[in-house]
C-alpha cells in the first residue's frame, strides 16, 4: 500500500500541473478536488490493466475481476467512464484510451435481442461522438438505434426489454434509460419515429409500472397480441410489490431525461413525484446511499455496508442534478445530490488509490436475490458517479484551468 500511495503522489504531482483542476480556493471544494485526483489515478491504472473488448464489470467473491464481453449489457460503461474521466481531468491520455476501448465494441451494432444496446452503445459511442465530434462513431450508433427501435411494438406501446422464452412481452423499468439513445438518434439521423416510440414507451410505463405512491414495479409482462397486462412483478427486487432501489433510480433518471427531450409536462410531473418518493423515504439512510431495496426490513440496524447500493445512489444523484436544471427552483435537488456525492466520495465508499481493482466505488449490489454481485464495485456505479460529478461541476460553476 505504501508503494501504491507513493506512486499515486508521484503521478499526481507530475501530471496535475498539466490537467484540469478546480481553480477556486474555496475549502468546501476540497472533497471534489481529492475525488478528481483519485479518479484520475484509478482510471489511468484501469486503462493500463484491462484490455479493450474485455472491460471490468465487477469483482467476484474470490477476488478476481468479472469482465464484460461484447454481449454483456454493462460493457459500454467502462469506455464511457474513461470519456467522463477525460472531461473531469483534461487528461488526453484518458481520451486516447477511451477511444480504443470504445472502438473495440463496434460489433455491438449488430445485436438485436436486447434493449440494452442503449447502455452498450450510447454510453460508449454516444459520449465518444459528443466529446470528440468524430464521425467515425456514427455508423455504429445509427445501426444500434435502428435495432433498438425495431423492438418497439405500437400495439403495446412499449419497447420489448428481453427475449426470454418464459415471459410473453417483458418490459422492465430499466428500459427508461435507453430512451435517451432514441431521442438523440431521432435528431441526429432524422428519424422522428424514434421520438414517437420513446415517448409512447414512457407514457405507457407511467400507466402500468407505477403505484399510487410513485414507486415502480420492476417488470410488467404484456400479452403480445392484445397489449393486456398479464403480470406485474420483479426480477431483482425483494418481492413483486417492493421498491427495488436501482429501479426507482432508473425511473427518476428516465423521466427527467424524457422531459428534457420533449418538454412534456407529464414527464416532469412524474420525475418530481418519483424524486419526492425517494428523498422522503423513511428507510433512506442518513448518508443517502440506499439499501438495495427500500422494503428490506431491518437493513439499517447494522453499520454494515454490504447491502447498500452505491450504484442506485449514483444514478439518483445524477438524475437529481439534471432535474434541478429543468425546474424553477432546483436547489433542493442539488442539495440532496450533493449529500449523496459527498457520501460516495468519502472513505466509506470511494476506493483508495491502487485498491478495489482500480474501480472507483465500493459497496454496490447487482442482484441480491440471485447472490450475484453483492457488496462489490460495479462499472455502472462508477459511470453514473462520474456523470453526476460532471453535472455537479457544471451547476456549481466549478471552473477548470489548463496549466502548461
Amino acid at each position: 500500500m505504501k508503494k501504491t500511495l507513493s506512486l499515486f503522489l508521484a503521478i499526481t504531482s507530475i501530471t496535475f500541473s498539466s490537467i484540469a483542476q478546480p481553480n477556486q480556493n474555496d475549502a468546501s471544494l476540497n472533497w471534489f478536488k481529492k475525488t478528481t485526483e483519485v479518479i484520475h489515478f484509478q482510471l489511468n491504472k484501469a486503462a493500463q490493466t484491462y484490455k479493450p473488448g474485455k472491460n471490468p464489470r465487477s469483482v467476484n467473491p474470490d477476488g478476481t475481476v468479472r469482465l464484460a464481453g461484447l454481449t454483456d449489457w454493462t460493457t459500454g460503461f467502462f469506455p464511457g467512464s474513461l470519456w467522463y474521466g477525460y472531461e473531469l481531468t483534461g487528461d488526453k491520455i484518458l481520451a486516447e484510451e477511451a477511444k480504443k476501448f470504445t472502438l473495440a465494441l463496434d460489433s455491438i451494432r449488430n445485436i438485436k435481442n436486447t434493449h440494452d444496446v442503449g447502455f452498450m452503445l450510447y454510453c460508449s459511442y454516444g459520449n465518444a461522438y459528443r466529446i470528440s465530434g468524430d464521425k467515425i462513431y456514427l455508423p455504429a450508433l445509427a445501426d444500434g438505434a435502428a435495432n433498438l427501435y425495431a423492438r418497439f411494438n405500437p400495439k403495446i406501446g412499449t419497447i420489448r426489454s428481453w427475449d426470454f422464452e418464459w415471459l410473453h412481452y417483458p418490459v422492465i423499468i430499466d428500459n427508461m434509460m435507453n430512451l435517451e439513445y432514441l431521442y438523440w438518434s431521432a435528431n441526429q439521423f432524422n428519424k422522428p419515429e424514434y421520438t414517437n416510440a420513446a415517448s409512447t414507451h414512457a407514457l405507457t410505463t407511467i400507466k402500468n409500472h407505477f403505484r399510487k405512491d410513485y414507486s415502480s414495479y420492476h417488470l410488467v409482462d404484456y400479452d403480445q397480441k392484445t397489449g393486456k397486462v398479464l403480470r406485474k412483478g420483479t426480477h431483482q427486487g425483494v418481492t413483486d410489490d417492493s421498491a427495488w432501489a436501482r429501479g426507482q433510480a432508473w425511473g427518476l433518471y428516465g423521466y427527467t431525461m424524457c422531459y428534457a427531450n420533449t418538454k412534456n409536462e407529464k414527464f416532469l410531473n412524474q420525475a418530481e413525484h418519483i424524486a419526492s418518493y425517494i428523498m422522503n423515504h423513511p428507510r433512506m439512510p442518513k448518508d443517502k446511499v440506499p439499501v438495495w431495496d427500500f422494503d428490506v426490513h431491518n437493513a439499517l440496524d447494522t453499520a454494515d455496508l454490504a447491502r447498500r447500493d452505491a450504484s442506485a445512489a449514483a444514478v439518483i444523484a445524477s438524475a437529481l442534478l439534471d432535474l434541478s436544471t429543468q425546474v424553477k427552483d432546483g436547489k433542493k435537488y442539488v442539495d440532496y445530490a450533493e449529500e449523496i456525492l459527498k457520501s460516495l466520495s468519502s472513505d466509506a465508499y470511494l476506493a483508495k488509490p491502487g485498491e478495489n481493482h482500480f474501480f472507483l466505488l465500493k459497496h454496490s449490489v447487482g442482484a441480491f436475490l440471485y447472490n450475484s454481485e453483492i457488496d462489490t464495485p460495479l462499472d455502472y456505479a462508477d459511470y453514473y458517479y462520474l456523470e453526476a460529478l460532471k453535472r455537479y461541476a457544471a451547476i456549481k460553476k466549478i471552473e477548470f484551468s489548463q496549466k502548461s
